[in-house]
């Protein structure tokens, strides 16, 4: 059995993994894959393929092409998620903000530096005219985080993904003021150029298996009650969620590799755009 490291956020986008791996589908391949959860999110798993402590990532896209823009010796190999991610902007369910325009020049906590938090922190002020000069940030590390943070006043808002905070937003203990939609397809497979040079086969059969299983997710009976006691969400919520998403089996096109590029070039986030020849893995010919 060959053995694959990969990571990825605990949230419900993943379940296709979890249940590949529960049913033995890479084992039947002769692959011991290895899933461990990244609360802390992109910034952290991006950090973990530039220092070889993973083989594969599930990350979103806008922080790995920084990340590979900065020399992460990665690379995509394919798309994850085709759609956009709802990034929910939420403060405080006590706090006195009403409009996302009260949040202008107030503190944004984020996961870390170089994370969707951090970097959509810009994408939104960009979207609002604000100017992203002023932004200012507190690195609360993940979602617990975030709740003590925005609780106690230390920052003002956190950007999370919509229906992973929504249990908190029932709860009462943040109040979503609005979305923020990524305008891109939001997740990627990354994996490091070690990696993918000495196993190519490896690759190769992981994205075989996991394409079925993602393929045919929506279509597995009683799936939205799955998710939903899993990952501790109202049922309506997941539905609508499932509605909004759709995965992808190939990799990220050329225009939205553009887009995220010149997005973060004009935002001063990368100092370069790069070819996509180092951003994207070609897949050798059969």
């Amino acid at each position: 059995m060959k053995t694959v490291n990969i990571i990825g956020v605990p949230e419900h986008f993943n379940f296709p993994w979890q249940l590949a791996v529960e049913e033995g589908a890479f084992a039947a391949r002769g692959i011991n894959l290895k899933w461990k959860d990244i609360p802390e999110g992109t910034g952290k798993m991006a950090q973990m393929l530039r220092d070889n402590e993973t083989d594969l990532a599930i990350i979103l896209t806008e922080g790995i092409i920084k990340s590979i823009s900065e020399g992460n010796p990665s690379k995509i190999v394919q798309e994850y998620i085709a759609t956009p991610l709802l990034w929910g902007i939420h403060v405080a369910a006590k706090s006195d903000y009403k409009a996302l325009s009260d949040l202008k020049n107030k503190t944004a906590a984020i996961s870390r530096y170089g994370s969707g938090s951090h970097l959509m922190a810009y994408v939104n002020a960009q979207n609002q005219g604000w100017d992203t000069n002023e932004l200012k940030f507190e690195v609360v590390d993940n979602l617990n985080g975030a709740v003590t943070s925005l609780t106690e006043g230390k920052s003002d808002y956190f950007m999370w993904e919509r229906f992973t905070t929504k249990p908190l937003v029932d709860q009462g203990v943040f109040r979503r003021i609005t979305d923020c939609p990524t305008p891109w397809p939001c997740f990627v497979i990354a994996a490091t150029d070690k990696f993918i040079a000495q196993n190519p086969g490896t690759l190769a059969h992981i994205l075989e298996v996991i394409n079925v299983y993602t393929s045919d997710f929506k279509q597995i009976p009683s799936i939205d009650r799955t998710l939903a006691n899993t990952y501790n969400q109202e049922l309506e919520d997941i539905r609508h969620w499932l509605s909004l998403t759709e995965w992808g089996q190939k990799n990220i096109g050329k225009q939205n590799l553009e887009l995220v590029q010149n997005t973060l070039k004009d935002l001063r986030l990368i100092e370069k755009i790069i070819p996509n020849t180092e951003i994207l893995y070609k897949e050798p010919k059969k």
